[in-house]
């Protein structure tokens, strides 16, 4: 049987976090019910979600980055139960929710509970899911390299503090990519695979993108003469930089082939991979999102 209320899961990390116990406790006063649960090691997002699920919860809350979102996003979609989902942003970055207008005030985050879910595409990576974006190349091994300590003082500003103290590593990375009417192939140095805008603290490789179009945006930066210029043009977030000098396309499935691993940093998660299918899984979630959200289209707002 459903439950009324919701239940955020929280990042252990942010379980001393003054500004949520605050959001928390002035959501509960405004009568509504919402409990919480945090997590310790690996594998207790998935447990938690299932759970909540179990207990009869219909209402989840993601709390903490990118990384915390596409963990639950991926025990609920593994679960099979049509139940709603929002995102209350503490992570380093919150690439999603700056391109998604969701504010980063843990009880404003809490307010969009108040709003409809709309149904978005949620992308799929040789059938791992991703909400926001994957990435690959140079730009990818700069995010999975930056200190938490480093991203605890700077922020997001540590991901481009790191690329430019990293420059003696930089290397192109050689692909094949397709798709249906594109083929691409060649050496470069990033490449992103988006349902959303942005990542890697502030590096909007696919401006255009939409999360109800049932379609990926693919961005590819080819290796330049000028490589640590134009790296650096990426790390600093210069869009109309980016788009001089980039290969973009909009498809609803994408195969890339490497005669080598490239790094893939898939919302947060690392990894590595010579061939990678991606795909969309349309309007599989269901996301408590702001009404004006630039991730929807006019025809799925609320």
């Amino acid at each position: 049987m459903n439950v009324s209320g919701a239940l955020l899961i929280l990042h252990g990390k942010q379980a001393l976090n003054d500004e949520v116990r605050a959001a928390v406790n002035a959501w509960r006063e405004l009568g509504r019910n919402l409990a919480v649960r945090v997590t310790w090691e690996p594998g207790d997002t998935r447990r938690i979600v299932q759970q909540a699920l179990d207990e009869g919860y219909r209402t989840l809350v993601a709390g903490g980055g990118d990384g915390t979102l596409r963990e639950v996003a991926q025990a609920l979609l593994e679960s099979g139960i049509d139940a709603s989902l929002a995102v209350m942003p503490l992570g380093t970055a919150n690439d999603f929710a700056h391109a998604a207008g969701i504010s980063l005030e843990p009880l404003e985050a809490l307010a969009l509970l108040e709003r409809v879910p709309t149904p978005v595409d949620v992308g799929e990576m040789n059938g791992e899911p991703f909400v926001n974006m994957t990435t690959g190349g140079f730009g990818s091994k700069v995010t999975a390299n930056t200190s938490e300590e480093l991203k605890k003082v700077l922020g997001g500003s540590a991901y481009l503090l790191t690329g430019l103290t990293r420059f003696n590593e930089i290397s192109s990375a050689w692909g094949r990519f397709t798709g249906p009417d594109f083929t691409w192939e060649g050496d470069f140095l990033a490449m992103g695979v988006g349902n959303g805008r942005q990542s890697g603290g502030g590096q909007v490789l696919c401006p255009q993108a939409m999360m109800d179009d049932g379609l990926l945006d693919l961005c590819i930066i080819p290796a330049p003469a000028d490589t640590v210029g134009t790296l650096g043009t990426l790390l600093s977030g210069g869009l109309l930089g980016i788009e001089s000098v980039s290969v973009n396309a909009r498809l609803p499935w994408l195969e890339i082939e490497a005669p080598e691993e490239i790094d893939i940093n898939l919302d947060g998660e690392p990894a590595a991979a010579k061939h990678m299918r991606f795909s969309v899984r349309s309007k599989a979630l269901r996301l408590h999102l702001p009404e004006s959200s630039p991730l929807l289209s006019d025809s799925s707002i609320q």
